[in-house]
């Protein structure tokens, strides 16, 4: 499941992630990346544990605590600590598969990444190109979202960002360890969830309601993981 998350990040939010990556150290990108990604990958990147990448990576997780949307559709279990890139003009990402597995810095706990999320920090009339390129069995999309907005997709998906040709694209993204493994049965969930609500708020009948609702919770309890 492709899905936009608009507005994450409130006005204030972004105010405060600019000023503070205004006057970052930006290091090679190439420092996350796997060794077959290390070959098409060409940014800037946030040292994890620098102060700025702490502070906005809180600030982050929690606008996404408070994202009904997110919760619905990602079913979070773990959340990466958000890490912070930048391309600058000439500089992108090819394609590639995000790594399967990643270690939690700092802990010795890993996370499987079930889904990627990038959350996007520039706003598009200021750069060109920078595109976030996914490929699914639906086909290729091109993703380029409005500053404080999200996009999630599948991890296992095959995607890229396009050559900024003008401008910066300042970007945060991380990884989500599902409760529910499988990205067909979340997306099942979630399509469930958004009719229950739509219903709820059409006052459609309770019983019925309280059968889907019930339906909703069993499938989650058959499929997740703890």
């Amino acid at each position: 499941m492709l899905l936009r998350v608009p507005k994450v990040l409130s006005r204030d939010e972004l105010a405060q992630c600019r000023d503070r990556l205004a006057t970052a150290t930006w290091g090679d990108g190439k420092v996350t990346a796997g060794h077959q990604s290390a070959k098409v990958k060409d940014n800037l990147q946030l040292a994890q544990d620098s102060a700025e990448a702490r502070d906005l990576g809180a600030l982050v997780v929690g606008a996404l605590e408070r994202s009904p949307l997110f919760i619905s559709a990602a079913l979070p279990k773990h959340v990466f600590p958000p890490l912070f890139n930048k391309y600058e003009s000439d500089m992108s990402f090819g394609m590639h598969v995000d790594n399967a597995i990643r270690p939690i810095p700092g802990t010795p706990r890993r996370l499987r990444t079930d889904v990627s999320a990038t959350l996007f920090i520039s706003a598009p009339e200021d750069y060109d190109g920078g595109e976030l390129i996914v490929e699914d069995t639906y086909g290729t999309h091109s993703v380029k979202l409005a500053a404080g907005d999200m996009i999630l997709y599948p991890a296992t998906s095959l995607h890229r960002v396009a050559p900024v040709t003008r401008g910066a694209r300042i970007a945060s993204f991380f990884w989500i360890e599902s409760l529910v493994k499988d990205d067909g049965e979340r997306t099942l969930l979630f399509n469930l969830d958004r009719a229950i609500a739509q219903l709820g708020q059409a006052k459609a009948d309770e019983a019925a309601l309280v059968q889907l609702t019930a339906l909703y919770h069993n499938l989650v309890r058959k499929w997740g993981e703890t």
